[in-house]
């Protein structure tokens, strides 16, 4: 029954409520990590890593503090894209990245739910999500496609993708760049 509504969307739809059951997985899987109890040494020791990694990042000028945040959510959201395995190594990095939200609340004395939530306030949160969620689902499409052996069709729409979270990233990494910018 529910393979028949699925079969009566149109591609477009379908491929639009993909992309939206991999960001709300997403969503779960970062919150998973959120989640994760931490002590505070294993809290402060995480958060002194991340802060080296953020003083480097909001040190550097606009164009390269962009171009560095820009590098490392592109060179992982390429990962993503791999047929079968991709969305299993991008949910094992939202799941890091959770642990690394709860470890930078916790030194803070900040509950870690409301960090994460509060994230979304922020575009750039929105943009990288839909991209990593995007590079899911179109993972998700090339290995069906391979399954049913018609992925040469496939591969002009994970171009099609990749280049799309391409300057999808390129946008949240200069929004991030230029927040970071204001409150420094």
């Amino acid at each position: 029954m529910a393979l028949n509504i699925w079969t009566k969307f149109p591609s477009k739809i379908r491929r639009i409520l993909t992309v939206l059951m991999f960001f709300l997985i997403s969503i779960a899987v970062t919150i998973a990590g959120v989640l994760t109890p931490l002590t505070t040494s294993e809290a402060t020791e995480i958060n002194e890593e991340l802060k080296q990694m953020q003083d480097y990042v909001s040190s550097a000028d606009m164009f390269r503090g962009t171009t560095l945040i820009f590098g490392n959510n592109f060179v992982l959201c390429l990962s993503f894209f791999i047929p079968f395995i991709g969305p299993l190594f991008g949910f094992y990095v939202l799941y890091g990245t959770g642990v690394v939200i709860a470890a930078e609340s916790i030194a803070e004395g900040i509950n870690p739910t409301l960090t994460f939530l509060l994230l979304f306030v922020f575009p750039f949160t929105w943009l990288e999500f839909l991209a990593y969620s995007a590079a899911f689902a179109q993972s998700a499409w090339l290995s069906w496609r391979i399954i049913k052996r018609n992925w040469k069709r496939e591969l002009v729409n994970t171009c099609i993708i990749i280049s799309i979270c391409a300057i999808t990233l390129l946008v949240a990494a200069a929004i991030e760049m230029a927040i970071i910018h204001a409150f420094t």
